[in-house]
């Protein structure tokens, strides 16, 4: 190993050439730096220095060694600040997971400013539904993550900070005409082919929409799964259905589709920020971030407040694959 001090005896030699001025700049005698010198020498098993009566000068393995202790020396007088910077969540990484929905709200505002004030801080973006986010934060490849489920359930086990909460509106071909009267519009569009997502990506989510359909007296007809809430949107547009989709979703314009909202109590959404107890200063800092950015539109669709923190209940770690219920 070789030690700072050694290191430090060399860089300014290299620099001064001459041990009486070197040995001043250190602050210590001649016979002493000489000594270290050789012994440094000796640990590298090359020689620094070329030696005469008249004067001192680099080997090339000294010169060689001279960019890169000045790199290290700089480097170390540098680690203090930076672990103190790490400490208090200025410096590090964050890694991020975000459903789909999110990115047509506000996330990319927010993302491009957290950046800016926090440059020390790298971003590591992960799109994916709720179920693959939550297999991520059980195997330790994620901080946090926006995530969609219906309002006060978001995923046991973890803190959240809520987003929105909006109603679902059905995305609908344009070609559909509805009757006049509210029962008779909300009977067709409840019989319509329907396009949804899976079960597994939003237990929760998918069964609040089913079971809307059986307090109306419907059975919903399953035409098509798909995992992206733009791809149902698609599938919507290509004729394969009706879906439901987020409020928020309607500012994604598809040829051929039209949003509706209905008049009937309606399922809601609510998205919402979560991460473990006990996370990373970073984590804290982004969390903060997003609740500051709350706090300038206090109240959500809804009317319900966003920014509310809540812990959601605590449930016993799994080896299965972790999923909301």
């Amino acid at each position: 190993m070789i030690e700072t001090r050694s290191l430090r005896q060399f860089l300014v030699l290299a620099q001064q050439l001459h041990y009486g001025r070197a040995a001043a700049a250190l602050h210590m005698t001649q016979p002493p730096l000489s000594m270290a010198i050789q012994k440094l020498e000796q640990s590298l098993g090359v020689a620094l220095f070329e030696r005469n009566r008249r004067s001192v000068a680099l080997s090339p393995a000294g010169a060689a060694l001279l960019p890169v202790a000045a790199k290290l020396l700089e480097e170390i007088e540098q680690l203090p600040a930076l672990l103190q910077s790490a400490a208090a969540g200025l410096h590090g990484r964050l890694r991020l997971g975000f459903v789909s929905t999110v990115g047509y709200g506000e996330l990319p505002q927010w993302l491009r400013s957290f950046r800016a004030a926090h440059p020390g801080i790298a971003l590591a973006l992960r799109e994916a539904t709720l179920d693959v986010q939550l297999h991520h934060f059980e195997r330790g490849d994620l901080d946090a993550g926006f995530v969609i489920h219906p309002p006060g359930a978001a995923p046991a086990g973890f803190e959240a900070l809520r987003i929105s909460v909006e109603p679902m509106v059905l995305a609908l071909p344009e070609s559909l005409a509805l009757p006049r009267a509210p029962a008779a519009a909300l009977a067709l569009l409840l019989s319509e082919p329907l396009v949804i997502f899976p079960r597994e990506i939003a237990p929760s989510l998918y069964d609040a929409l089913l079971s809307f359909y059986r307090g109306h007296g419907a059975t919903p007809q399953i035409a098509q799964e798909a995992i992206q809430m733009q791809t149902i949107v698609n599938l919507v547009s290509a004729g394969m259905g009706v879906a439901w989709v987020p409020e928020g979703l309607s500012a994604l314009q598809r040829p051929g589709v039209r949003y509706q909202q209905l008049q009937a109590q309606v399922p809601a959404c609510e998205t919402s920020l979560i991460w473990r107890a006990g996370a990373s200063p970073v984590v804290a800092r982004f969390v903060e971030h997003v609740r500051a950015a709350l706090a300038q539109v206090p109240k959500a669709r809804t009317g319900k407040r966003a920014g509310a923190v809540h812990n959601a209940p605590t449930s016993r770690p799994s080896t299965k694959r972790p999923t909301q219920r």
